[in-house]
């Protein structure tokens, strides 16, 4: 088992693009569905593992190219150091002064840590100067606890 760090940042609106976030159905449309619908499938099934937004759910990070990586680690203490780094260079931007505090950011940490330890995924999101906003993900590969069928974006 290892982690992988995914960082993202870029427009509100376009991180509110739900459509292009979320993977294709896992079948397509019937035969004799209307043409719209089918073109639609494509589109979404051609765009979802190529666009750099955030996936809706975490471990679908795992399907994105593999320069989305950030980093890997083999530990959860490594991944949780990569996202406390993360964290301490972008909150002075956090819009929100809550957001900025150093006990919050510090149980950011401790909880990735803990939650990478046993195989879970962390996501965590700030909006920075408006409209902009940071995404962060820390995804469990190899196997993925909540997609154990998703495969190694770096091969491993």
């Amino acid at each position: 088992m290892h982690h992988h760090g995914y960082l993202w940042t870029g427009p509100k609106d376009r991180f509110d693009q739900d459509a292009l976030r979320r993977p294709p159905h896992p079948e397509p449309p019937p035969p004799g569905s209307r043409p719209e619908l089918i073109q639609r499938y494509r589109e979404v099934a051609a765009e979802f593992p190529a666009s750099d937004l955030p996936p809706l759910e975490t471990a679908y990070w795992l399907v994105k190219p593999a320069s989305s990586v950030r980093g890997t680690w083999t530990e959860p203490a490594g991944a949780a150091a990569w996202l406390g780094e993360r964290l301490a260079a972008y909150a002075p931007r956090f819009a929100a002064e809550a957001h900025r505090d150093a006990g919050r950011l510090a149980r950011h940490i401790t909880h990735a840590a803990g939650r990478l330890g046993w195989g879970g995924d962390v996501s965590l999101g700030f909006y920075l100067e408006r409209p902009v906003y940071l995404s962060l993900a820390l995804v469990t590969c190899a196997p993925n606890r909540a997609h154990p069928e998703l495969a190694c974006p770096l091969g491993g």
